[in-house]
């Protein structure tokens, strides 16, 4: 018979938490809750700190002070990139092209962008050499360059949102697969994800290979007793898990007040089902082989499935047949959704760009738990409010166009006969603007301090070298010839 169901009691009433609980904020707005200002302030002095180490060590980019306005507009560009998806982030700036893209330009300078990919850090960069001369001694942390950041979003996430009763806790990869000159170079990272039914990213915790804090009971046992958190979630939750499980961890879980189900490694030989107290094992034969352990279900409620089956010699001779499948396997399938949910979403629209720096792709993925979490929250206040929610796409414009300070529909398309000369840099002092900011005329190469406001290149604007006129000139001459 089925075990008595749990008593739901969690710690706060499940969903949207305040205060963006009330209305239907903006996607702006929530993501501004995630990414808030002391993870830009975070992001700032951290990066300011390692580029001004980098210019002491000869760094090949010119630097000025980042500010958080910057940094947001700088995250605005990545999830700019992650709409559009170009091959090369350097091919959002080309010019003189039919895929010239014109507003990643009117942000900011290519030069500017890499200056601050090159020098983003999430951490002190002196505690970091701390840090590294503890490496092979039990207090060495091989996640203290972004455990700043990923503890902020951790938290953050788990105060605006509480789960409902369903959880998946699941692996997940982060980082992709790089191909060097001499071999391929696997550069990815598992993350293990406690996930709400809907796909809200509830908690995560990064693989680092054996921990300190080992229990001796086993990975699985250590990874999920650790998300699975009485005192923030209160008990009468109902976990599944596509981790390997073991009756050690379910029982835990059981005097915790959480109800289990999940897969198991299956020994060869073992019988298809037995209860063993408050634990029942499974192994059923689907599309493959599954054996699960679950201290939640009924060994069957009623459920099958339909399966194609020989009635005779010939191979056409099939008709579909009735199955029995067990409650376990049913109930694992539908609340495992969310995370496949969650994983689909992320993999959607993500900021994924080829690095070697490992931070770089954490954090790369903290904006996609970010933006997709945030997502969530948008369709769950849209719910409630019974409004039609935005699309996965539109609500990543939406966001991208609030750290960017634009509007989303204006028009920002220059027209291509206002050659306008402008600075190419402002806001400087006296004395700085004489030798900052320069760049190389595309006519002479000498050093100028006029750009084209719509081609955006360096172009001298003198009496006696007018480069401007002349490159415009050119333009117009190839242009007219083409028509």
């Amino acid at each position: 018979g089925a075990p008595p169901p749990l008593r739901f009691n969690p710690r706060c009433t499940p969903g949207v938490q305040l205060p963006l609980n009330s209305g239907n904020p903006s996607p702006g707005k929530i993501f501004s809750y995630i990414f808030d200002s002391e993870v830009f302030r975070l992001i700032t002095e951290n990066t300011n700190k390692n580029a001004a180490r980098n210019q002491e060590k000869g760094g090949k980019f010119t630097w000025t002070k980042m500010s958080q306005r910057e940094a947001k507009k700088f995250i605005g560009l990545l999830l700019y990139m992650s709409v559009l998806d170009l091959p090369r982030m350097t091919d959002f700036w080309r010019q003189s092209t039919i895929f010239h893209v014109p507003f990643p330009a009117t942000v900011m300078t290519r030069e500017r962008f890499m200056a601050i990919l090159s020098s983003l850090h999430f951490s002190d960069p002196e505690k970091d050499e701390e840090n590294e001369q503890k490496k092979s001694t039990e207090d060495y942390d091989p996640l203290h360059q972004v455990r700043p950041l990923m503890e902020m979003i951790r938290t953050i996430s788990k105060t605006i949102y509480h789960p409902k009763q369903h959880l998946s806790v699941v692996e997940r990869m982060v980082g992709t697969k790089q191909c060097m000159k001499t071999k391929p170079t696997n550069r990815r990272f598992k993350l293990f994800v406690l996930a709400d039914i809907n796909g809200y990213t509830v908690d995560f915790k990064l693989y680092t290979g054996k921990s300190k804090t080992a229990s001796g009971k086993g990975l699985s046992f250590d990874v999920v007793s650790s998300l699975v958190n009485r005192d923030y979630l209160g008990s009468g939750y109902l976990v599944y898990t596509d981790i390997y499980t073991s009756p050690v961890l379910f029982r835990h879980l059981s005097q915790q007040g959480f109800g289990a189900c999940g897969i198991y490694r299956s020994p060869p030989g073992s019988i298809r089902w037995i209860r063993d107290g408050d634990l029942l094992f499974v192994k059923w034969m689907g599309t493959r082989e599954v054996s699960m352990c679950s201290t939640i279900h009924p060994m069957y409620s009623g459920d099958t499935v339909q399966r194609w089956q020989k009635t005779g010699i010939h191979i056409m001779s099939k008709q579909t047949s009735s199955f029995p499948k067990p409650t376990a396997v049913t109930v694992f399938n539908k609340y495992t959704e969310g995370v496949d949910t969650s994983d689909q979403m992320i993999g959607t629209s993500a900021v994924r760009r080829k690095t070697r720096r490992w931070p770089i792709m954490v954090f790369h993925h903290l904006v996609d738990i970010a933006v997709t979490n945030s997502f969530v929250i948008h369709k769950t206040r849209c719910e409630s409010l019974r409004e039609k929610p935005l699309t996965r796409q539109q609500f990543l414009e939406e966001v991208a166009a609030h750290l960017l300070g634009v509007d989303l529909k204006s028009d920002l398309q220059k027209n291509p006969d206002q050659h306008l000369p402008v600075p190419t840099r402002s806001g400087q002092t006296k004395s700085q603007r004489a030798s900052m900011g320069r760049r190389r005329c595309k006519v002479c190469s000498k050093s100028t301090p006029w750009k084209c406001w719509t081609c955006d290149v360096g172009l001298c604007l003198q009496p006696e070298r007018n480069c401007h006129w002349q490159f415009h000139q050119h333009l117009k001459r190839n242009t007219d010839i083409l028509l």
